[in-house]
């Protein structure tokens, strides 16, 4: 990792391509549909691959006691990412400045920063591969095209977000050493990844909804937590692309994999017959829903 200097690196240079993503595309389509809470998972584990990344939510993170706040946080950052106009910037200026001084020392004894031009752009891309391998199942698989222009619009998220250019690879044909590279040489099961891979571990009950529906959660929490675990488990595996599996030493079985099919085709079979408005998270329904009307501000 770069560890030349303690000051963080500059935001992205603004140009034509520095704001969000473009209304109607790739990521428009993929992002705000409740198919992407079931890749959240996977690619959290395989950010936290990182030994650096792993450490920082260790040590800075609420990922244990609170992991159903953290989870609802990174979605709506996410969602504003995307469809937030504006917003996108001041979220992105926002995720930076609460990020700068985070740091600390890894299980290995290296020093880490989060905004290490390498951890902070590995953060960012591991949302690609993930993205990417999730569509096979529960949604249509990219075509090169849509492979494309996917990666051009999270290359414009991660400008949004501050990344510099030279920090990740200019296009999808660049991002495969890169990323074979980062799994051959920077990953490795973290003890924070086989926490999040664990079946037994204490995950406190959702704390969400009316009152009559938290405390039936919290008395029921003993039963559901374990069959919980276990399909967190089995979806962070299944989602996680099989080359990061590999790299990981992380186990996979065919039968495991026709389970998987079998999910993925229950979960597009489901997402087909909803509407847009059940389909669609609130943000991303009514970005959507101005952009046709013509309305949307970018």
């Amino acid at each position: 990792m770069h560890r030349d200097s303690e000051t963080p690196p500059p935001a992205a240079t603004a140009g034509p391509a520095s704001g969000p993503p473009p209304p109607g595309g790739e990521l428009w389509e993929i992002v705000g549909d409740f198919r992407t809470l079931l890749t959240l998972p996977a690619a959290l584990a395989l950010q936290v691959a990182h030994p650096a990344v792993g450490a920082g939510v260790a040590d800075h993170s609420v990922f244990r006691t609170d992991p159903w706040g953290r989870a609802e946080r990174s979605l709506t950052s996410l969602l504003l990412w995307v469809y937030g106009g504006d917003r996108a910037r001041e979220e992105g200026r926002r995720l930076r400045a609460r990020h700068a001084h985070i740091r600390g020392t890894d299980t290995h004894g290296n020093p880490y920063r989060a905004l290490d031009p390498e951890t902070y752009a590995w953060v960012h891309a591991t949302g690609f591969p993930v993205m990417r391998h999730g569509q096979r199942y529960l949604g249509r698989p990219l075509t090169s095209a849509r492979e494309h222009r996917l990666y051009a619009e999270w290359l414009q998220v991660g400008r949004v977000l501050g990344i510099r250019d030279a920090d990740m690879p200019r296009s999808v044909d660049a991002f495969r050493p890169y990323y074979r590279r980062m799994l051959a040489e920077r990953v490795e099961p973290t003890p924070v990844l086989r926490e999040l891979l664990s079946v037994t571990a204490p995950v406190p009950p959702p704390e969400a909804g009316p009152r009559v529906v938290r405390t039936l959660l919290r008395a029921l929490w003993p039963v559901l937590r374990p069959p919980f675990l276990r399909l967190r488990r089995f979806v962070t595996l299944g989602l996680m692309p099989p080359e990061a599996r590999d790299a990981l030493a992380l186990p996979w079985s065919p039968r495991q994999e026709r389970r998987l099919r079998r999910f993925g085709l229950l979960v597009r079979g489901v997402a087909a017959v909803l509407p847009e408005r059940l389909r669609y998270f609130p943000a991303a329904r009514r970005a959507r829903a101005e952009h046709r009307a013509g309305t949307y501000a970018a």
